[in-house]
């Protein structure tokens, strides 16, 4: 018998019910929450312009409800931009006491595939603690699935992720959140975390890949984390060197599959075919800014959202009260705690955090699924939606009509893309699907799209009838997708494809796909 094994998980499951006993209601734990980041920021610089004192007061004296109110009036809402050019490009430098104590030694890279520049997040040792003991829970949550055997305790986990030889730049380090975590791990779960601090810290991704393929074979792997896309890459080429049918022929105990980032549902068929029995999957969502939820119970509908550390939660109703047809954040938005939203309404994410962001727009778009519960669905991104004339075409729809596209067509599709262009005087869809099967039809694929979303999205069916006039569909092979985010410096880690394409990466993709010969010119011309 495992004997630590079953101890762990004995452990796990006295963990949960002693946390179940003790929750607080989620007003109570995002009140408490914000107490306690405004007290350890109130003598920063933000904190003493925008009176964290005062607001701190109100939290701790004032009526039920008057801090929200006295905190929406006080601090403004930023995106990043906003908040770095008057904020955080002062801690980058190096400055100490700017919006949290002390100085930042850690700065999260973000992918950049929806912006001209890379953002830099900051990550403090607050926020680092915070990922780590969000992470134990979510290790404790495993209590849950009574199916696990007492042994699985004892694999290994490998966490693919960013490289932990992070850039030195004199007064921090920056790189992806995955590698600077990966490099703060305790040290009482080293024995168990793959691929190992050697191959962690490589930078080059097909070397890593390549390293951990050669090294497959003697590890004993339980639990596997990371993106799907790297993770289905990962797996196939492991497979192909050992010339094996599945995954399990390699690691015959992998039972779970934590992953995030994108929507699974794409990645799923051709995922399964890589395994010899189907495998528990659970959802996260950890951002640069901070681990925000994860699923915590078997057959949930959604993640539930971490609400008593480090995170305090603003919803921004997701509509063109508060935002453009760009998906540009309007002045004055309205915004809702946490207990004052709806179930089933789409809605931005603000964030204030122990990493010094205050009000802070994440992009990220999410529906409550169980509000009593605090559980969500991450919906898409704010600016990775298409409105050129009303449509209001989210990523949620999108990757539903793959889904249904490829179970009724039995097509493996890992990614694919929208771009909204002008047709004639008006407008029209381009997408572009990478699909693993051969001698695709793109008509086929066109109609089907097409009448799937106007199933899904009343508003798409309308403008169907009106100002978006056609739809054109250009299949590719997956190559195609990995290859231009290879030449943005974006294989791996937490980077993933955008699921729409805006402004000027239009270009740069048909300059790509025209520059490898994956289209010609003619595939552009009835644009």
């Amino acid at each position: 018998m495992a004997l630590v094994g079953s101890l762990l998980k004995r452990g796990i499951r006295i963990s949960n019910i002693v946390a179940n006993r003790r929750k607080a209601t989620i007003h109570q734990q995002q009140k408490k929450t914000l107490a306690k980041l405004l007290a350890k920021a109130r003598y920063t610089e933000f904190g003493e312009k925008y009176n964290f004192d005062e607001l701190l007061s109100t939290i701790l004296f004032g009526e039920k409800g008057s801090f929200y109110e006295q905190y929406k009036k006080s601090v403004p809402v930023y995106d990043y931009n906003a908040i770095f050019k008057e904020w955080w490009h002062r801690s980058l430098d190096g400055e100490k006491d700017i919006c949290w104590p002390g100085r930042i030694k850690y700065y999260a890279l973000s992918s950049g595939t929806s912006e001209a520049a890379t953002k830099h997040i900051p990550v403090t040792k607050a926020m680092s603690k915070a990922i780590q003991k969000t992470s134990i829970r979510q290790i404790l949550s495993l209590g849950h699935y009574k199916e696990l055997p007492d042994d699985l305790y004892e694999k290994g986990f490998l966490m693919l992720g960013g490289s932990t030889n992070l850039n030195n730049q004199d007064s921090h380090y920056e790189g992806d959140l995955s590698g600077i975590t990966a490099s703060q791990i305790p040290a009482w779960f080293r024995p168990y975390y793959k691929p190992g601090e050697k191959i962690a810290s490589e930078k080059d991704w097909g070397l890593k890949l390549e390293e951990i393929t050669l090294k497959a074979h003697e590890w004993d792997i339980g639990f596997i984390v990371g993106v799907p896309a790297w993770i289905q890459l990962l797996m196939e080429k492991i497979i192909s060197h050992y010339k094996v049918k599945t995954i399990h022929d390699i690691w015959p105990n992998l039972q779970v599959f934590a992953h995030g980032g994108v929507s699974f549902e794409p990645y799923r068929k051709g995922f399964e075919k890589l395994l010899a029995r189907p495998l528990i999957y659970i959802n996260t969502y950890l951002a640069s800014e901070g681990f925000i939820a994860y699923q915590n119970r078997p057959n949930a509908q959604g993640m539930e959202l971490v609400l008593d550390n480090g995170l305090f939660y603003e919803f921004v109703p997701f509509n063109q009260d508060n935002f453009d047809s760009e998906g540009t954040l309007l002045p004055s938005p309205e915004t809702l705690m946490v207990d004052q939203v709806e179930e089933g309404k789409e809605y931005a994410l603000l964030l204030s955090t122990c990493s010094g962001a205050w009000r802070y727009l994440i992009g990220d778009t999410l529906k409550f699924v169980d509000k009593s519960k605090a559980e969500i669905v991450i919906t898409g991104r704010t600016k990775h939606y298409l409105s050129l004339c009303g449509e209001h075409l989210s990523v949620d729809n999108m990757n539903k009509a793959i889904d249904l596209i490829s179970d009724e067509l039995g097509l493996t599709v890992k990614e694919f893309t929208v771009c909204g262009v002008e047709h004639d005087s008006l407008f029209a869809h381009h997408w572009y699907i990478g699909v693993e099967e051969e001698n695709v039809d793109p008509e086929i694929l066109r109609n089907k799209v097409d009448a799937k979303l106007a199933e899904l999205n009343d508003d798409y069916a309308v403008e169907r009838k009106h100002a978006l006039k056609d739809v054109f569909v250009t299949v590719l092979p997956n190559s195609a997708f990995y290859g231009w985010m290879e030449s943005k410096g974006k294989m791996g880690g937490q980077h993933k494809f955008p699921r729409v394409l805006k402004n000027f990466l239009i270009q740069d993709w048909k300059d790509y796909l025209k520059s490898k010969g994956y289209v010609s010119d003619e595939v552009f011309a009835e644009e």
